[in-house]
């Protein structure tokens, strides 16, 4: 069987990552007959990594470890280095904290040479830790097995900019000098991606999940696409996303260019906005003026191509030299995006931005369907002793809420770290002529929630049988996001801290009990001696 012989390289590569690059070792080990051999890259490790790859190369002779004497800085060098010494037809790549599930390289070598496919590619998971919440990544591409015969027929491909859940064909990177960006240089998943998809190689699409991507937010260092804390990050991230793009127009691929134009403003664009509201004035200054410079070199037809919301961002951006409205442009640019009043129109009547920024034109939102606009919500949750209220208020949106007529609301309380659902109500939403605005009350009970971080999921359903599932904006002020602890006939006392997100959604942290507020307590004052 095509199978059993050994065709695949696994190229693993790591730096200080002791404690986790010998499971994705054995994790490609344990791929069985396919793979003739693993390559660890050891990337001049200091916490005994490279030696723990030796001691187990000792017991498996499919593994090989190549130690670099120098540290290169990124991940791109050590994966061609292992691309150099790769013996098998074909190849793939492993990050030291990741793994590779069970009949993955059988799935995607399957694929391959079925299809007669330099490239095969699968679902990702994302999977958060601890929890072990998985989340596929680019799901709409991974939806059924097929083969693309040109990378321009399936443009969705250029979103997945992940190298690692993909399977070459040894002898179609090396023919055309695909390679990664060596050194120091962030996101080079990015040009790589770019430069295989340039080739135009035929591409066998497996939904199976192939790769577990381990995302880990309270490591100690975290790693690049968590790491955005700093203005380099976004500069890097700009310079990879234009290196794509000039990669892909250089190519003739006029299509997959445009795409990457678009998944900027739909992903990296929106992303970074939504956390402007935790950087101070000097990065967003710097920010400001990066993304301005970048985006004077998109066309109309780059904006056209982009999700609404991520080009209303954009638009904003390039008009206003100076950053402004940076909490209403989180909320924009939020998954599901929701639009804050005030709403303002034109001279013309067209509905805009603001009344200063007419430029920024919002007409589209007169022709979107109702399930797709950026309706805005706003929450109160107020924590009572006799009983704590939730109470949602959902505004106009120049005249579409009125034309679908809002009849009621679904909410729920999800765990974040579970995705568990604590709390599920319905609740009418009652009209208010003078306010344009339609309003929702639920009682809830926060103690049989208990512990962990809670986030607040809305469906609006209107009476054409329509909905709309959205988040709902936090209220500020009056002490509305405050914490409080209850007396709590369950658990002695409750700590409830109703907060706003990244994206400015409504989300309340518990903690029950005596031991919970102690946690809360401790954990505070470790931040304050950091």
């Amino acid at each position: 069987m095509a199978l059993q012989r050994a065709q695949v390289t696994v190229v693993v590569i790591g730096y200080d990552d002791a404690a986790h690059v010998a499971d994705a070792v054995r994790s490609a080990l344990a791929q069985g007959p396919a793979v003739r051999e693993v390559i660890a890259v050891d990337d001049c490790s200091t916490d005994g990594s490279g030696e723990l790859l030796e001691r187990l190369a000792a017991e498996e002779p499919r593994l090989k470890v190549i130690r670099r004497p120098t540290n290169s800085g990124g991940c791109g060098t050590p994966r061609n280095d292992g691309l150099n010494a790769a013996t098998s037809p074909y190849v793939m790549f492993l990050d030291s904290d990741d793994l590779l599930p069970l009949g993955a390289v059988d799935a995607l070598l399957g694929a391959a040479l079925d299809d007669d496919a330099p490239v095969a590619a699968g679902l990702c998971l994302r999977k958060e830790l601890p929890s072990g919440r998985e989340t596929p990544w680019q799901p709409k591409v991974y939806t059924r097995r097929t083969l693309v015969t040109h990378p321009a027929r399936r443009v969705r491909l250029v979103h997945d900019t992940l190298c690692v859940n993909k399977l070459y064909r040894t002898a179609f990177l090396r023919e055309r000098a695909i390679r990664f960006p060596e050194g120091a240089f962030p996101y080079e998943d990015f040009v790589f991606t770019a430069r295989v998809l340039a080739a135009g190689p035929r591409v066998a699409i497996v939904p199976e999940p192939v790769y577990v991507w381990h995302v880990r937010r309270s490591a100690d260092r975290l790693s690049i696409s968590l790491d955005r804390s700093g203005i380099s990050n976004w500069r890097a991230r700009i310079e990879a996303e234009q290196l794509s793009y000039d990669i892909l127009s250089g190519s003739g691929e006029k299509r997959l260019a445009r795409a990457a134009r678009a998944r900027f403003l739909d992903h990296s664009l929106r992303m970074y906005a939504r956390e402007l509201g935790q950087r101070d004035a000097e990065y967003r200054r710097e920010w400001w003026t990066l993304t301005r410079a970048y985006l004077a070199s998109f066309d109309e037809g780059d904006f056209a191509a982009s999700p609404s919301p991520g080009s209303v961002v954009a638009r904003v951006v390039l008009a206003a030299e100076e950053p402004r409205d940076v909490g209403r442009l989180r909320e924009i640019a939020a998954r599901p995006a929701r639009l804050n009043p005030p709403y303002a129109r034109a001279d013309d009547g067209c509905p805009v931005w603001s009344a200063d920024l007419p430029q920024v034109e919002l007409d589209h939102l007169l022709v979107r369907p109702v399930h797709l606009l950026p309706a805005a919500v706003d929450a109160e949750l107020r924590p009572r002793v006799r009983g704590t209220a939730l109470r949602l208020r959902l505004h106009e949106l120049y005249g579409r809420m009125a034309d679908a007529g809002p009849q009621s609301v679904q909410a729920q309380f999800a765990e974040r770290e579970s995705g568990r659902v604590g709390f599920a109500g319905t609740a009418p939403l009652a009209a208010d002529s003078v306010s344009d605005t339609w309003s929702a009350e639920f009682p809830l009970d926060l103690a049989a929630l208990g512990r962990g971080t809670w986030d607040l999921r809305l469906r609006l359903c209107f009476k054409d049988g329509t909905h709309r599932e959205t988040t709902a904006h936090a209220v500020a002020g009056a002490g509305l996001l405050r914490r409080s602890a209850l007396p709590s006939a369950r658990h002695g006392v409750l700590l409830v801290q109703p907060y706003a997100t990244h994206s400015g959604a409504l989300a309340v942290r518990l903690a029950p009990g005596w031991r919970g507020l102690a946690d809360v307590v401790n954990r505070r004052v470790k931040r304050l001696f950091r």
